[in-house]
């Protein structure tokens, strides 16, 4: 929230105190001058006087100690006369406000800043009532964040508009105000900057954002899982809500219902989809894989995934336009009112999910038991929490993973003594502790709302009792089906381990080498006359130079695209003790076409070697 008062209000307000004092200023020296020549002024012939030049002409004719003429003046100072409408000040307004000179500007920046400052703390306000909707009403959400949406989009673009004009503004002033002149290249640099930023928020406002939403799983026909689809119906008449279009089933650890499109084995699913977990159900009997079926039809019942249908796509194009504005410059003015709204709308969401989740907890225990509910919660949690911690010790292996990793039979086979091991608690407990972005409370709480808090004593036995039938019995081919899934997802699971390890690695053998070259290859960019410039992990060789610099004699990268003549790459080097940080200066006569890819190619190689000595605990300190 600190960011979203510094971005309403740091810029306006100093627009604004900059603007007064100028004002300030133009008329104290006005005052000066007046009343130094007041003394030879006439009082009648100074209250007719309609210029400067006739005010300075006659000031000189007046006495010191006319208290009419002193009131004339202090009446009309150059700011107030430059906002009166009286016809008979038009010739001395004309001169005092000539229209562009310092002192019509500051007027000018003061009164647009005031109104920023206004609209601003209006703005905050609006922000304050929206999220209080939300917070209210599940059934205002969506309005709300519409309108909130909407609101702040546009209200954004207009800040960094408003802003860039007074932090153009500001350049020249400042300097005006403090040296008594001015720099037109800072002016410019500045002017140019602030425009990009503003045109980027407008633009941002028109990209369209595709939201895709996929699933790892295989569509469950009726053929398949026919037992299971007429529970699933069953269930759904008995709660009085319509059964889903599909049912999805997969190797998550969790069960879901959603009404939002899926990408599910190449193809899209719209409708109510309800996913279910193979090596769940393997654990569950099935008055507990009722009981969480039970309680995933409810959230359909109460209309919970209707509303998440029609905020997704919202909150996915909402996040994408707060994402656009996360880049230097005057852009984080929207990037921190944003971010403000959608933290205290996340906060709305996760209250009124959390109370979403015991009610479908409620209509569970209703349809089935309180006791299948709990045993059932105890499962889910130990299971997710069990293979959570087995991919991430095959995660930190700094070795990479090849063939199958037997991930599912690991966690199937480890879990009974786990629930019976030192750590098995603790992890349950963790797996508890609230926040306030889940939407899944406590289990002890879950499991009180129900009327059957278990002990933690007993936890261990409900994991290790396997059940002596589950619906996984009453799905054809369900071995095959969780075997292909799990290949899948191991295959994709190392892949990703494997890039993991070529942020990771600072090569020291042939075998880390190759690897991480397999992500980051030798580059080389063909430079004007001859010369080239190569990227690579161990870092650059520079045009004209046979050594490779190495990424560790980088500190800084800066790179100035040309308009005219080379790029210049701007490399500073590490700070050695007692001496000043040494810079070099590369030219780099590239063709534009080629441009972009040298700069992305240099700046992901060195954060790649970046993020392999911090992951490595190597990072060298800052010197100095």
């Amino acid at each position: 929230m600190l960011a979203a008062l510094l971005a309403v209000f740091l810029i306006p307000g100093i627009t604004y105190s900059v603007a007064g004092s100028l004002r300030a200023e133009a008329d104290r020296q006005f005052l000066e001058s007046a009343r130094a020549q007041v003394a030879r002024t006439p009082t009648q012939a100074l209250a007719s006087a309609r210029t400067a030049n006739e005010i300075a002409a006659l000031a000189r004719m007046a006495s010191a100690r006319d208290a009419e003429a002193q009131q004339w003046i202090e009446r009309h100072v150059p700011s107030t006369a430059c906002v009166s409408k009286d016809p008979e000040l038009a010739e001395y307004r004309a001169e005092v406000c000539e229209r562009f000179s310092l002192l019509w500007q500051a007027l000018v920046a003061e009164r647009l800043s005031g109104w920023t400052l206004a609209g601003g703390a209006a703005l905050l306000g609006l922000i304050g009532v929206l999220a209080s909707l939300a917070f209210a009403s599940r059934g205002l959400q969506a309005l709300s964040f519409v309108l909130g949406w909407r609101v702040l989009v546009l209200a954004s673009a207009a800040l960094v508009t408003l802003q860039a004009a007074f932090a153009a503004w500001l350049s020249y002033a400042l300097t005006i105000y403090l040296v008594e002149g001015y720099y037109p290249k800072l002016v410019l640099l500045v002017g140019i900057v602030a425009v990009a930023g503003a045109l980027h928020a407008l633009f941002a406002i028109f990209k369209r954002v595709r939201f895709e939403q996929g699933v790892h799983g295989h569509l469950l026909t009726s053929s398949e899982a026919r037992k299971l689809w007429l529970r699933v119906r069953q269930l759904a008449a008995q709660i009085r809500t319509s059964p889903p279009a599909q049912i999805i089933a997969g190797i998550d650890a969790n069960f879901f219902v959603t009404e939002q499109p899926l990408q599910v084995a190449g193809q899209t699913v719209s409708g109510r989809t309800l996913f279910v977990s193979l090596p769940l159900l393997r654990t569950l009997d099935q008055a507990e894989a009722d009981a969480v079926l039970a309680h995933e039809l409810g959230h359909f019942a109460g209309g919970d995934t209707a509303s998440s249908a029609i905020l997704g796509p919202k909150l996915h194009a909402f996040d994408a336009y707060h994402q656009a504005m996360a880049k230097p410059g005057l852009n984080w003015i929207a990037f921190a009112l944003l971010g403000a709204y959608r933290w205290l709308f996340e906060l709305a969401m996760s209250k009124s999910s959390r109370e979403r989740e015991f009610e479908a907890d409620r209509v569970a225990s209703t349809h089935t038991s309180g006791m299948a509910v709990a045993r059932a919660l105890i499962k889910v949690t130990a299971y997710a929490s069990y293979r959570s911690s087995i991919e991430n010790e095959l995660f930190k292996q700094n070795d990479a993973l090849s063939g199958r990793l037997g991930i599912g039979d690991r966690v199937a086979s480890g879990l009974p003594a786990f629930s019976r091991s030192a750590q098995f608690l603790s992890l349950m407990r963790d797996s508890e502790i609230p926040h306030p972005f889940d939407s899944h409370p406590p289990l002890q709480e879950r499991m009180t709302k129900v009327g059957c808090r278990i002990a933690e004593r007993d936890y261990a036995n409900i994991v290790c009792k396997a059940p002596a039938e589950s619906w996984v019995d009453a799905i054809n081919e369900a071995d095959q089906v969780e075997l292909r899934l799990w290949n899948e997802f191991e295959s994709e699971f190392s892949a990703q381990h494997e890039v993991e390890l070529a942020y990771r690695y600072l090569p020291s053998n042939e075998t880390e080498r190759e690897l991480v070259e397999r992500h980051f290859p030798p580059l080389t960019f063909a430079l004007k006359a001859d010369l080239s410039l190569e990227v690579s992990h161990a870092g650059m060789r520079l045009p004209n130079k046979s050594e490779i610099m190495s990424w560790d004699d980088v500190q800084e990268l800066g790179y100035e695209d040309a308009v005219v003549g080379a790029d210049i790459l701007s490399i500073t080097h590490p700070k050695r003790t007692g001496l000043p940080a040494e810079k070099t200066r590369v030219p780099l006569s590239i063709a534009s076409k080629d441009r972009p890819m040298l700069k992305r190619a240099i700046e992901s190689y060195w954060n790649r070697h970046r993020a392999a000595r911090m992951l490595q605990g190597q990072m060298q300190p800052d010197a100095g």
